[in-house]
């Protein structure tokens, strides 16, 4: 009888897997009538390409650039660069991870740096909605491996056989004699503390691996609960029904023409309502970002298909090894209405007219030549406080706003709090100093406006002509 049960509890578990392989257990969960797709990604090379990008889709092919195409989480510690994010949604689909690798090439780190001498942490960041997310912190992952000397490509999965998400990626370190990138493993329930790292993938000899990532597969479709492809030189896949159990190589997409020299960074897609899965793969060798391919069955190499390029659209940006999840209607309504494609603005002086407001190691001041240029853009967001004000979010530190406090001013990044939202909330009035100009009231303060001081912005009353220009400035693109 107690075979019978257990065999009965795993029927029922593949049943209700996710097609992201966690648990379809409450209405959180996208349903096949749900339209939308959120991707999570880099776009490149350089202090700005190596950060969290956003990207929306509603048929899982062509893709629009949220947030106009810029930066919406930007890492704040370690390198302060990232690659390589996933996307990680709790099986209530009550929390949400971002993790990332810690890297920042071609701004203080190159390859030679990377593969042999990088950081052994990976980034995360923690949102319960999707919009509002954690400032990131550091979790060291490689540290304890030995001769451990990067992380990078981090994954998770919820594994419903232990209750806890396993967290994968790849370290180059010396094993047996052999160094090379080998996938390791650890368990996790928060993204704050891990088990001892384990090997989870090697390959025979010198052959490295350094991307796999895993989807779901619901019951009836091949013959194994859980499908992982990986690039290993060629782009591998292998079958398991059980995340931490025994895997099976089921071939690569050589036949097809996709190797290992020319694509990496596979990346998973469910289709919602259809039978079909999405292989998004990184053409890095060519330069030409992520393409589809297309399957009915993810363990059969010979059912993909390659995708025409005009079947597809990429978008703006390029897309470069991220993750792809499925969104509710309630996730997608969220996501969209936090990211549209709100114009770059600069404040400009009334009363010194080559300065911009800019921020400067989170002080906000009023500059000329501003370098770089985009400490001095704003995206003029509808106030955090309500209707009728607006806040002024930073292009380059997004989820930061200008704030005062103690009537001075900051970039501060919103805790979600009444008091942040209530302190970044102003509302836009005719210039006190000329009217086709703009002067910006505080909403907790009404009898305070934003104006600079010995090129410093303050939160002051205003009583004279001085004070009237100092509080006037110019909405400009």
């Amino acid at each position: 009888m107690s075979a019978l049960r257990a065999r009965l509890t795993a029927i029922l578990l593949a049943a209700c897997l996710l097609f992201t392989g966690q648990a379809l257990t409450t209405p959180q969960h996208a349903a096949a009538a749900d339209p939308g797709y959120l991707m999570v990604h880099f776009t490149g090379d350089g202090s700005n390409g190596q950060q969290i990008y956003f990207s929306h889709s509603t048929d899982g092919l062509n893709w629009s650039d949220l947030n106009g195409g810029g930066i919406a989480l930007r890492s704040t510690v370690g390198t302060r660069g990232v690659r390589d994010p996933a996307l990680v949604r709790s099986p209530d689909g009550s929390r949400y991870w971002i993790i990332a690798t810690d890297l920042c090439i071609g701004c203080g780190q190159n390859w030679d740096q990377a593969v042999n001498n990088a950081s052994r942490n990976i980034v995360v960041w923690e949102s319960t909605d999707l919009v509002n997310w954690s400032q990131p912190w550091l979790l060291n992952v490689a540290g304890a491996i030995p001769d451990g000397r990067n992380a990078w490509a981090p994954e998770a999965i919820w594994n419903p056989e232990t209750n806890d998400y396993v967290l994968y990626w790849a370290t180059n370190a010396t094993l047996n004699g052999v160094l090379k990138h080998r996938i390791y493993y650890a368990r996790t329930t928060d993204f704050h503390t891990i088990t001892t790292p384990q090997v989870y993938i090697d390959r025979p000899g010198t052959q490295g691996i350094i991307d796999t990532q895993i989807v779901g597969v619901p019951a009836g479709v091949g013959n194994y609960r859980y499908v992982r492809a990986s690039g290993d030189g060629q782009i591998t896949l292998e079958g398991s029904n059980s995340i931490l159990g025994t895997w099976t190589a089921l071939g690569n997409l050589s036949g097809i023409g996709l190797t290992g020299s020319q694509v990496e960074g596979p990346m998973w897609m469910k289709a919602n309502g259809r039978n079909e899965w999405a292989l998004y793969l990184d053409q890095y060798a060519s330069g030409g970002g992520y393409m589809p391919v297309l399957t009915t069955d993810p363990s059969n190499p010979a059912a993909y298909r390659k995708q025409a390029s005009g079947s597809y659209n990429m978008g703006g940006t390029k897309k470069r090894h991220g993750w792809i999840l499925n969104l509710t209607a309630a996730e997608e309504s969220r996501v969209l209405a936090r990211w549209p494609n709100t114009a770059i603005n600069r404040l400009q002086s009334y009363n010194f007219q080559d300065r911009y407001v800019r921020h400067t190691n989170f002080d906000v001041r009023i500059d000329p030549n501003v370098s770089p240029a985009d400490d001095s853009q704003f995206r003029l967001r509808p106030g955090l406080a309500g209707s009728g004000t607006v806040s002024f979010e930073s292009v380059n530190f997004p989820g930061y706003f200008l704030r005062h406090s103690n009537y001075d001013f900051q970039l501060a990044h919103n805790d979600g709090s009444s008091q942040f939202a209530q302190d970044a909330a102003f509302r836009k009035v005719a210039g006190l100093a000329d009217s086709t100009w703009s002067s910006f009231q505080s909403y907790n303060h009404p009898d305070r406006y934003i104006r600079h001081y010995a090129y410093e912005l303050r939160l002051d009353p205003i009583t004279n002509a001085t004070e009237r220009s100092d509080a006037t400035f110019r909405v400009t693109s």
